[in-house]
């Protein structure tokens, strides 16, 4: 197979691949794959861990029902997850954990299929690239002067891809029937949401394992489309904008957009998709606000950090200040990670400071006095002491992160 894809195969069409689906050794690498990501039970209620302690003997029932032909995928738990800064909630697709084993065999054996085709500008759920590469381009090209900047957003992406298109399209590099029936029997499984069992017709559930290499197939032609037209995109999976030098391209490329997306039975969100002139006006993108020369977090990465933090730091929990401290610089840490490339410094300064807030409150309390920590508790507790307990500092972690890049 890794021949055939460096050398291609004839008419570009895979044919025998089933085989290679439920070869033991490739359902042991997806078990590994889904066993690093964890995540929370299904239908049937099996854990990763209890899956695991009878691994040998479930590969093994896998492998013979998928070679057999007899697999048949169990109904999918609906959850639903709070949309940070909103009153919103996304809908997620929760797989049993044999399901998320056998979609990851599946993704094993094709995506490298695909992946050869896919788009240079897309980033989301692809091997070797992220969001920071995705931002990266992005930075560049308003550098560049693509100031004009279409915003768009598809309405309900997983939860409305067509599932006969989006067949169509696998089809047209996958001619094995036994694996287009497992792909199409994932895509038709039941959702179990709030006690309600039904039948989806549309869709590929967010959560599930199989999705983001199916939203990426659906969408590559919208990609190569605008490729043609010698339009800048960057996308990461249904999230993307478009890029360009005049008022009066961009006005193009959006009704370009929006006649493809009709076309293909998705949606625009009419309220946020838009066109901005980045110069003067701010877009959202993978979770930067972006204006002019300046890129930073978001006001809903910053709310969602912050309400990490403060279920970490209730004033009435019984754990020592150093517990305290360690487990916020688990959440500052990793937050850091991805934002540090703000060019804001006073938003990096003001979260610190809401942070030792939040630990003087925590000790005001204990000194057995009300409200958030204020006033004299600067005195009491300066920021020196918190420093002194390890505390993880945004303003310097920044400061040392500019400095690294300016040598």
């Amino acid at each position: 197979m890794l021949t055939a894809l460096e050398e291609g195969v004839k008419g570009g069409v895979w044919f025998a691949l089933i085989d290679k689906v439920f070869a033991e050794r490739n359902l042991r690498a997806a078990f590994q794959q889904v066993a690093k990501n964890d995540g929370a039970t299904g239908v049937d209620g099996e854990t990763v861990r209890a899956f695991e302690r009878r691994l040998a003997e479930m590969i093994r029932r896998l492998s013979e029902a998928l070679k057999a032909g007899t697999f048949s995928p169990q109904a999918i738990r609906r959850g639903h997850i709070p949309k940070p800064g909103t009153t919103e909630t996304r809908p997620l697709g929760i797989p049993t954990v044999r399901d998320r084993v056998v979609q990851a065999a599946v993704v094993n054996v094709i995506e490298p299929i695909f992946e050869r085709g896919f788009a240079e500008h897309s980033y989301g759920f692809r091997p070797g690239r992220g969001c920071k590469d995705a931002l990266r381009r992005l930075s560049k090209l308003l550098e560049q002067g693509y100031v004009h900047v279409v915003d768009a957003d598809l309405k309900g992406y997983f939860d409305s891809i067509p599932h006969g298109q989006l067949m169509a399209r696998v089809k047209e590099r996958i001619a094995d029937g036994r694996v287009l029936r497992l792909i199409g029997d994932f895509l038709k499984a039941d959702i179990l949401d709030d006690m309600k069992r039904w039948t989806p017709e549309q869709g590929a559930p967010q959560g599930a394992v199989l999705s983001p290499l199916l939203s990426n197939i659906y969408l590559d032609p919208l990609d190569h489309l605008l490729a043609r037209h010698g339009i800048e995109m960057v996308r990461y999976a249904d999230d993307f904008v478009i890029l360009c030098q005049t008022a009066e391209d961009a006005a193009k490329a959006l009704e370009l957009v929006k006649q493809w997306v009709s076309d293909n039975g998705l949606t625009l969100h009419p309220d946020k998709t838009q066109i901005v002139d980045s110069r003067t006006e701010s877009f959202d993108f993978l979770g930067y606000t972006f204006q002019g020369r300046e890129h930073w977090p978001r006001k809903k990465a910053v709310q969602k950090m912050r309400d990490t933090i403060r279920a970490k730091t209730v004033r009435q929990n019984g754990r020592s200040i150093q517990c305290v401290i360690a487990d916020v610089n688990k959440t500052v840490r990793g937050w850091f990670a991805y934002f540090k490339h703000g060019t804001k410094p006073r938003l990096y300064r003001d979260q610190d400071g809401w942070i030792r807030m939040r630990l003087r409150s925590i000790l005001r309390c204990r000194d057995h006095r009300l409200g958030r920590g204020r006033g004299r508790d600067h005195q009491l507790w300066p920021n020196a002491y918190f420093a002194k307990r390890g505390l993880y500092s945004l303003v310097a972690a920044r400061a040392a992160a500019v400095q690294s890049l300016r040598r």
